[in-house]
């Protein structure tokens, strides 16, 4: 989120609209009532705790951040959403948030591709699992069929490369 999702030194609201500048402007100029308006309806709808979209985003706590670059994506409306780690660094209250809010966006008919190293997440949150070792896919789970031992067994599964027989 700090390295690439989010620009610390700047607000929110400038975060927020930042993928999205060519939908919010207008001959050639960036409506900024529009990045406001914007702005302040993810604030309302994520439950982004900050005085107001001109809030610098480093002063903002890591459950608030993560929700800045979700809105950042929602903004631009994109159908398949990647969720790397998404709860790495936040609070048991902003994790939970974080988890309606996907289940939402699954239910609003939104994809989403959640790579996390949280096994107790990945079961929550998933209807398939893909477990990959070393850069390698080495199996794939229905959540029918997912176990943390049988995610763990893919997960350790090392590949010999000619090796003698």
């Amino acid at each position: 989120r700090k390295r690439y999702g989010l620009v610390l030194g700047l607000s929110v609201t400038d975060n927020t609209v930042m993928a999205s500048y060519k939908k919010l402007s207008k001959t050639g100029f960036v409506d900024r009532r529009g990045c406001d308006e914007k702005t302040n309806f993810f604030i309302k709808r994520l439950g982004i705790k900050t005085p107001s979209g001109k809030q610098i985003v480093k002063n903002l706590s890591g459950g608030n951040q993560q929700k800045v670059v979700i809105a950042k994506w929602l903004l631009k409306d994109m159908d398949i959403l990647i969720f790397d780690e998404p709860t790495r660094g936040i609070d048991v209250g902003a994790r939970a948030e974080i988890y309606h809010l996907m289940d939402e966006l699954v239910a609003q008919g939104k994809s989403i591709i959640m790579i996390s190293s949280d096994l107790t997440e990945v079961l929550r949150m998933s209807d398939r699992i893909v477990v990959m070792c070393e850069g390698r896919k080495t199996g794939e789970l229905s959540i029918e069929e997912a176990s943390q031992g049988s995610i763990m067994r893919l997960a350790t599964k090392h590949e010999t490369r000619g090796a003698l027989k």
